[in-house]
């Protein structure tokens, strides 16, 4: 894979940092220059400190992160990797960004499991739970592939070309090329040139000469995510602080980014009157525009205070250029991750490119229905807009189907290229979706009236749940690409579940099938276990928490619960023999406890009805006690949960 170098990507993008770096005995030069964002040169230094050997934890971030920040996620992976492995807690967002450059390299599964990680470690983080309600991701992005035909044009170089905007019947684009009257002071992120605007020469499509958009516009410093209206007579553009050859920092010592109007009263496309965006700061950064169908709302990226993420969406209206109240796009769109670089259909259809939302690896492209300006569910434009690179300033003509954006994915002509695309069919968005089904006898397959039906999603949180009819039947809406199981019970009925993942095409029917039990007499010192064929519950080693594979079992006993309502039980937890049997009994304590709050907390039962306990390594199943070498797998069948009924 090409070393790609994108200076745009992130939301403070080409900002500038002269801060004095802290002093480090062994890399004091290479973070001199990470600190300056001048990553090219602070990576050498690390890798010459890595060659001899040193590789503590924040060379390992810095190594990853210099790569990272400059799309290489191929070999940021690479440092990301033995960051994870010399690292007993590393920082969830390290997680992320690890588990998100093993995407980039098509490793999937490997980073699923990091996901994993991640959810363990920052289960409230917004990217977490679209991982865990979308574990079938790739499923829903193939659903939505192959609708786009693309291109390459004629006018990529071989450094940067990217964010492609219409106007006047051709492109304007950014781009940092080299050529003729072009400045040759280069950025200390990558060592390349600063970008400038660039528009076609001809209205073809598939033209190659380019000039400089207007040195009214483009200055000594980065321009680049040009919009204009559709009068051609107002654009608006994201440059570095620099006004009027006025240069600014931020406390920190950044140049940060803002947004800026031309306007043009004449004919004259290179006589543009320039002024900076009232809600700008030097502060933080403003930066990638785009208008909204009448032009009454101006759609951006910024880090400003109250961003969720690395950056956010944000809105402000236009009005005789008075520009109201800057209010954030919410969560629906924003996560903690990038979202960033808007645009704004005729059909009234956001895209955006972010990595907080589930995709292929860097930035994907997504796309959101607005109804009543407020922004519906968010979906993968899948292959292949989107792919395991950056792909990223998406723009489209609704009423053609053609477009453009720009990607750094392999086979291109610089570091980004600029792609044309058609549309082959249209994107499924229509949500309108619904479970529905009957409950019968497993055995007779006789109609089962008056069952208790329960829906829950991913994360195993109760949804819905509902007394089937008469007739057996139920039914649950549901949302279109999310993950459901759905529970049956009876009382002198056994149980049945069923799992699912919806789509947006499909309606889903679920016949559940409950068995008749036999008479039996529940007594006290009951095991559960074996009444209920559960299972095992079992603990990672050194762990409390509930994992996935134990949810599953303990639904079958928060449904036993709900049917046998006079029923207690006292939930006994074990552990193996490492460790010292004090710690191991405050473990099995603490592990008795969390069984407990499951099942309070997502089963809805009364913690009157349960006890807990914690015996320690004092029932070991095998002969694995203190100094006798076992496997894991011996080991991990002392890490149990039993249920007891105690009443």
């Amino acid at each position: 894979m090409k070393k790609i170098t994108k200076i745009y990507l992130i939301l403070f993008l080409f900002a500038i940092n002269f801060a004095t770096a802290q002093d480090n005995k062994v890399t004091k030069e290479g973070n001199k220059d990470f600190d300056k964002l001048a990553f090219i040169d602070a990576r050498q230094t690390y890798l010459k400190a890595a060659d001899k050997g040193f590789k503590s934890n924040q060379l390992l971030k810095n190594l990853g992160d210099s790569y990272y920040f400059n799309a290489d996620y191929t070999t940021a992976a690479k440092w990301y990797g033995q960051l994870f492995d010399s690292s007993d807690n590393l920082e969830p967002e390290y997680l992320y960004r690890y588990a998100l450059s093993l995407k980039s390299d098509n490793k999937y599964v490997a980073s699923d499991n990091i996901m994993e990680e991640f959810y363990k470690a920052k289960g409230e983080d917004s990217r977490a739970n679209l991982f865990v309600n979308e574990r079938n991701y790739l499923n829903e992005i193939e659903l939505q592939s192959g609708r786009f035909e693309l291109s390459q044009v004629d006018f990529n170089s071989k450094l940067s070309d990217f964010a492609p905007s219409y106007y006047q019947g051709s492109i304007v684009y950014a781009s940092n090329r080299k050529g003729r009257g072009v400045s040759k002071r280069t950025h200390d992120w990558n060592e390349q040139p600063f970008l400038d605007i660039y528009k076609l020469n001809s209205t073809e499509a598939d033209n190659s000469s380019s000039s400089r958009f207007s040195n009214k516009v483009n200055s000594i410093y980065h321009e680049s995510t040009a919009i204009f209206t559709k009068d051609g007579m107002t654009m608006y553009f994201t440059r570095n602080n620099y006004t009027d050859k006025d240069y600014k920092d931020d406390a920190e010592g950044t140049n940060r980014l803002k947004l800026y109007k031309g306007t043009r009263s004449n004919d004259n496309t290179i006589d543009w009157k320039v002024e900076e965006l009232p809600f700008n700061s030097d502060e933080y950064s403003v930066a990638h525009p785009a208008l909204s169908t009448d032009e009454k709302t101006l759609y951006f990226a910024s880090d400003m205070p109250g961003t969720k993420g690395s950056s956010d969406i944000y809105k402000v209206s236009i009005n005789d250029s008075v520009y109201g109240t800057v209010t954030n796009l919410g969560d629906k769109i924003n996560t903690e991750g990038r979202e960033t670089f808007p645009f704004i259909s005729k059909d009234n259809k956001l895209y955006f490119a972010s990595d907080g939302h589930v995709g292929l690896g860097g930035l994907d492209v997504f796309v959101s229905d607005f109804i009543d300006e407020t922004p519906g569910t968010v979906f993968n434009l899948g292959r292949p807009i989107n792919g395991p690179s950056d792909d990223f300033t998406f723009i489209i003509n609704s009423t053609t189907g053609l477009g453009y954006l720009a990607s750094n994915r392999e086979g291109g002509v610089g570091d980004d290229d600029i792609y044309s695309f058609k549309t082959l069919k249209p994107m499924v968005t229509d949500c309108a979706q619904s479970v529905g089904g009957i409950v019968i006898d497993k055995n007779t397959k006789e109609i089962i009236p008056n069952a208790k039906v329960v829906l829950r999603d991913a994360a195993n949180k109760v949804i819905d749940q509902q007394i089937a009819g008469a007739d057996g039947s139920f039914s649950f809406p549901v949302d279109c690409n999310s993950s459901y199981c759905i529970t049956g019970s009876k009382e002198k009925y056994g149980f049945d579940e069923a799992c699912f993942n919806t789509t947006a095409e499909l309606e889903l029917a679920i016949k559940l099938g409950l068995q008749l039990e036999p008479e039996v007499v529940i007594e006290e010192g009951t095991d559960l276990g074996p009444l209920l064929g559960l299972n095992i519950i079992y603990f990672d080693l050194d762990k409390d928490f509930i994992r996935s594979d134990a949810e599953v079992e303990l639904r079958k006993v928060i449904d036993f619960m709900n049917v046998y309502k006079d029923i207690n039980i006292d939930v006994r937890s074990h552990t193996d023999s490492r460790n010292t049997s004090e710690y191991n009994a405050d473990l099995s304590s603490r592990r008795a406890r969390s069984t407990v709050d499951y099942l309070v907390n997502v089963g809805g039962i009364s913690r009157s009805r349960l006890t807990g306990n914690g015996y320690g390594e004092s029932q070991l199943r095998n002969r694995c006690s203190d100094g006798v070498k076992c496997s894991e797998s011996e080991h991990q069948l002392n890490r149990r949960s039993e249920f007891i009924v105690v009443k």
